[in-house]
């Protein structure tokens, strides 16, 4: 079944991103363009019923920092993510993560037939099922199946700071202040989750990719919300980006948003860590070596290409699909094929580590990147970011602020 899912998720990746040809893919493109239509109009029409206020979102009494999306997978928001949790942290803010554990184990629901019985009085009220804690700020409590990838890396990464999962991100930040008595939420991958107020919406746009593989919505492209709804966003992080200024895709940006300060970053591989003796390994120590490359992420040529410019001869890969959950029987074909090659690494991403099956030391080491935000334009934007959160706002004396705007005052 697993082996099914996959391959239909390659021949639909096939199609939508590299433009598969056949008639069968033609096809499914004509398909695909007429259902992202119809994805656009309810995307639009589920934003205007919130902004309208046919439908409520919560207000949970602490400021909640939203870090999305326009396009699916692929921006860099892990890292940013553990930016800001680790800056608010340093800066004295008691910080929680919330995320709804993509492709994690599905969470237990209560059954709706209780639900409807309790309402009519014909049961008690049957007990909600509370979020997973990955982390609870102490030690990290669940493996990667039962948190997702990213949670499980958030949480191995940021000592101190809580980690809940829970679609119901409602629950979970509810969950988060009265559990770990936090003042300040991370709402991971938040864009589109409209139920919980955002104090503040942080939007990353890829630079290499802005608007998705060909700015369609989804299902014909990558995009989860037209480029309009940019206008949201309260700042703007433009990842990978490099020495060279990105004046052309800010004036894209400003036809959408004229207000947002803009940040502009890439991702900065740290140093490399052996997966079976935990050596710290300098990132200089790949240069001029040849390096297979193995990883299940959405833009694996985004990862090769990295190792390249760090001097790395790049002479074998192997591609899985995004989020893909190792096996060791899949694994030790490619560690043969290196070993039969003579190289001198098996390099792979720290996402893809956390999915990894207990793997024998062999005669490769494999070793796992380690990856960091830098800033590179902008810093001053992201401090001030961090002030409006850490920073109790100054009122003048005698005014009165409106009750309306409590939470934000927090």
């Amino acid at each position: 079944m697993k082996d099914t899912l996959e391959d239909i998720e390659a021949f639909v990746t096939d199609v939508i991103l590299h433009n598969k040809r056949g008639f069968r893919a033609a096809v499914c493109r004509g398909v695909f363009y007429g259902l992202s239509k119809v994805f656009a109009a309810l995307v639009s029409f589920r934003l205007w019923l919130y902004q309208k206020r046919y439908i409520h979102d919560h207000h949970l009494g602490v400021p909640v920092i939203s870090i999305g999306n326009l396009t699916v997978g692929g921006t860099g928001k892990t890292p940013v993510v553990e930016l800001f949790a680790r800056t608010l942290r340093d800066r004295g803010r008691s910080v929680a993560i919330l995320s709804r554990g993509y492709k994690s184990k599905r969470q237990q629901k209560v059954p709706r037939w209780k639900k409807f019985a309790s309402k009519l009085g014909l049961i008690e009220k049957p007990p909600s099922i509370p979020p997973r804690v990955v982390s609870d700020g102490k030690d990290v409590l669940l493996d990667s199946y039962q948190a997702g990838d990213e949670p499980l890396m958030l949480a191995r990464n940021l000592p101190g700071v809580p980690v809940v999962v829970d679609r119901n991100r409602v629950k979970a930040g509810r969950y988060a202040i009265k559990h770990f008595e936090v003042d300040a939420l991370l709402l991971d991958d938040g864009m589109q989750y409209l139920k919980l107020k955002h104090r503040l919406d942080i939007v990353l746009v890829d630079r290499t990719a802005p608007f998705g593989v060909n700015g369609h919505m989804l299902p014909r492209g990558t995009m989860r919300e037209p480029p309009r709804h940019l206008k949201r966003a309260s700042y703007i992080f433009i990842t990978k980006s490099d020495e060279n200024p990105n004046d052309e895709l800010i004036a894209q940006l400003r036809k959408y948003n004229r207000a947002a300060e803009i940040v502009e970053c890439r991702h900065r591989p740290v140093y490399f860590k052996d997966l079976h003796s935990g050596e710290i390994i300098p990132i200089e120590a790949i240069e001029g070596k040849y390096v297979g490359a193995l990883s299940g992420i959405a833009v694996p040529q985004s990862f090769e290409n990295g190792l390249r410019k760090l001097g790395a001869k790049v002479e074998a890969t192997e591609r899985f699909p995004d989020h893909h959950r190792f096996d060791a029987k899949e694994i030790k074909p490619f560690i043969d094929r290196c070993l039969r090659r003579d190289l001198e690494y098996i390099v792979t991403t720290e996402k893809d580590i956390v999915r990894f099956p207990s793997l024998p030391p062999c005669d490769i080491p494999l070793i796992y990147m380690r990856v960091e935000i830098e800033i590179l334009r902008g810093q001053d934007v992201f401090d001030k970011m961090i002030r409006l959160i850490t920073e109790p706002r100054s009122v003048p004396a005698g005014v009165l602020m409106p009750t309306v705007a409590a939470a934000d005052m927090i």
